[in-house]
């Protein structure tokens, strides 16, 4: 028995996973049997039981060998690169004929006599010797995505090359400027004039609002294409996709079709419409299956209207053709709304990802791509007004997508389905959290190229200029769920994390964004001496950063980092501070007044957030990023983490709207204070 669980502990290796980790309390956890085959049966292991490792594992081994080259090589600027292949004998002393098709469309050309280079690895498997030859390629490479092929005598193999800088993007004058932005999710920002929830408009005045305080970037929760009707699936981190926008934030009474829409502008002005749309603006909780269908009558009504503007459905025909995955999005949409269902329960030809004309009704499609076109162009209007200061909108990119979504319909291949993504047990899951959306399998992405996850980025920084990366740690790992078990059966699967930081690397620098990974929990010292590395700046939240002896305060947050009081998932300052120790609070209170940022030491929460942020306001930290919500001392969380019926998570409205705490006398005296704090230089506020 014991030689049957090592050999499935070394075909669980070849694969990825990890058979052993530590938990949140530093206990050493070991997968379990079951929780191993089932995870390898995910990753498409060709096994149903613990008789087929041995199978699987010569299977496994075999494969690698036979392959020649990985899918992926990445070459760092400025350093040698070469690609391994893995010979067997008959080739070992042949010549290989290469060739290296370059991103902007040269090609490279050459011949290598193998037999000149070294082996640097030797193996027999399955009766046939191999040696591993590191074959040279050309240096100065241009940052791009190229493809290498080697052609060799009966064998040719071709491998992506991801040619990038070691470091991600970092704004010019680093050292000089420190960033400072607000934070609040689009839903919760309501206005005199906002429906069921926030809209671009309402962010374009926030955005205004922050700059004329001399602010640099406004944050939000993810902004992606959501199910908000069958299903109904609000969470801004389960998106139907990563790769479009939530047609749900449109500003309607921006789209230029309203001017000549009789139709659309009579029913705005309809008695019935203004007092449902006031009705929803008063509740206190986002109202999405309503709001939606609101929204959705008045643009299918632009729609049509668009059809009869030959220059702007002529526009909108073009947008379509220059981006064709919009149109595919569209038919998908278009296609669940005639099925009435999701598409894993589809008719098989569908489910394959194969539409044709009937399997959805052409308004349904028109219109799904008309809000996409005005999506793509409100979002980028408003990037560009955020780029004008530099910075730009500060955006978030969630881990996962919605299992039932357009990215899992569309690239089925890239994603493992039998499993979900999730976190194991800690001390406050005691169960661990399952996140119901299937994670990335890691050899498929490579073998495709990364296209899907160099999409998703793209999608993001042509708006972003600070992108957060949900869960960083999973560019290294992933906890899977197997269908059919429990969070406590999870297990590691591990990713090429070296892959990952050089797409982040080059799509950040031809879109000059900046990338902050949130680091927060249990996390590999790996992780972040990887971040450190490729400069993907970490996160800086307070009460995660408090020190074990109360009196000596928080630690100093790094220079490239962001600084918070909180994240979207934790509660907000004033319900942290209620919560406290009160030991903790002194030793908070009296590291303050030390400090100068509080006198005398005070509990009370109003001045020692005030104390807080001027401490973050003051430091190295390159982005410093304000809950709105602080500054009024809210104390109900918009999240809490674990919870779905319980607690209403991503559907609570701010309690002040926007024409209110945007003149709030303490409001504005606070961000006056940490601009004033931010732009002074370094040398001068150190303490």
């Amino acid at each position: 028995m014991d030689s049957q669980y090592e050999a499935l502990r070394r075909l669980s290796q070849m694969y990825g996973l990890q058979t052993t980790y530590h938990d949140a309390g530093g206990q050493h956890r070991q997968a379990s049997e079951q929780s191993l085959l089932a995870t390898l049966q995910a990753l498409g292991a060709p096994l149903d039981g613990l008789s087929d490792v041995p199978g699987a594992l010569r299977q496994k081994r075999m494969k690698k060998w036979q392959s020649c080259c990985e899918p992926v090589t990445v070459a760092w600027e400025g350093r040698p690169v070469h690609i391994d292949l893995r010979l067997p004998g008959n080739l070992c002393n042949s010549r290989a004929s290469c060739r290296l098709d370059m991103e902007n469309s040269d090609i490279k050309e050459w011949v290598c006599n193998l037999a000149l280079l070294p082996p640097v690895e030797r193996a027999t498997v399955e009766g046939v010797d191999y040696q591993v030859k590191q074959l040279p390629l050309p240096g100065g490479l241009s940052p791009g995505y190229h493809h290498c092929t080697v052609t060799m005598p009966g064998l040719t193999r071709r491998t992506l090359l991801i040619a990038a800088p070691l470091k991600a993007y970092l704004p010019p004058g680093e050292a000089a400027k420190r960033l400072w932005g607000v934070f609040m999710p689009l839903y919760a920002l309501r206005s005199e004039h906002s429906w069921a929830a926030g809209d671009v408009a309402d962010l374009k005045q926030l955005l205004q609002w922050t700059q004329r305080l001399g602010g640099d970037t406004v944050g939000t929760l993810p902004l992606l294409a959501a199910f908000l009707d069958e299903p109904c699936a609000a969470s801004p981190y389960s998106p139907a996709s990563r790769l479009f926008w939530n047609e749900f934030y449109l500003d309607i009474t921006a789209a230029p079709e309203l001017e000549q829409c009789q139709a659309a502008r009579d029913s705005l002005n309809s008695p019935t419409l203004q007092e449902e749309t006031a009705a929803l603006r008063r509740a206190p909780l986002v109202d999405y299956r309503r709001g939606m269908a609101i929204k959705r009558h008045i643009m299918e009504l632009l729609a049509q209207c668009c059809v009869k503007m030959p220059a702007r459905e002529a526009a909108l025909q073009n947008w379509a053709t220059a981006h064709p995955a919009a149109r595919d999005y569209a038919r998908f949409r278009a296609a669940m709304e005639k099925q009435r269902t999701v598409w894993p329960q589809w008719p098989e030809r569908l489910q394959s990802g194969t539409l044709q004309a009937g399997d959805y009704e052409p308004s349904a499609e028109h219109y799904h791509l008309y809000v996409q076109w005005l999506a793509h162009a409100q979002f980028h209007a408003l990037a560009e007004q955020a780029r004008r200061r530099k910075a730009g909108l500060y955006l978030d990119l969630p881990l996962g997508v919605h299992r039932a979504g357009y990215d899992v319909w569309r690239e089925q291949q890239s994603f493992a389905r039998g499993a979900d993504c999730g976190a194991p047990p800690d001390q406050l899951n005691t169960s661990g959290q399952n996140w119901a959306f299937p994670p990335l399998h890691p050899e498929s992405i490579r073998q495709q190229g990364y296209r899907y996850y160099i999409a998703v980025l793209r999608h993001h920084m042509r708006c972003a200029g600070i992108l957060r990366l949900d869960h960083v740690m999973g560019l290294h790992r992933l906890f899977w769920i197997p269908k059919g078990l429990t969070a406590c059966d999870g297990v590691y699967v591990r990713y090429r994390a070296e892959e990952f930081y050089a797409i982040l690397a080059l799509e950040s620098h031809r879109h000059q964004t900046l990338l902050v990974g949130e680091d927060l929990g249990t996390v590999p010292s790996t992780v972040r001496a990887s971040m450190d590395r490729h400069k993907i700046y970490r996160m800086h939240i307070l009460p995660f950063e408090m020190s074990r002896i109360p009196r000596q305060g928080p630690h100093r947050p790094p220079s490239r980092s962001l600084a918070a009081l909180n994240t979207h998932d934790m509660p907000p300052f004033a319900a942290y501070w209620r919560q406290e120790k009160q030991r903790n609070r002194l030793g908070l209170s009296h590291f303050l007044f030390r400090r100068g940022w509080l006198s005398p030491p005070s509990g009370n929460s109003g001045k020692v957030l005030k104390g807080c942020l001027n401490h973050l306001a003051a430091s190295r930290s390159r982005i410093l990023m304000i809950n709105l919500e602080d500054l009024w001392l809210e104390t109900a969380p918009q999240n809490i983490p674990g919870t779905t019926k319980e607690y209403p998570n991503w559907r609570r409205k701010s309690r002040r709207d926007i024409e209110e705490f945007t003149r709030l006398p303490e409001v504005l005296k606070t961000l006056r204070k940490i601009n004033l704090l931010r732009r002074r230089r370094i040398w001068r506020i150190l303490r």
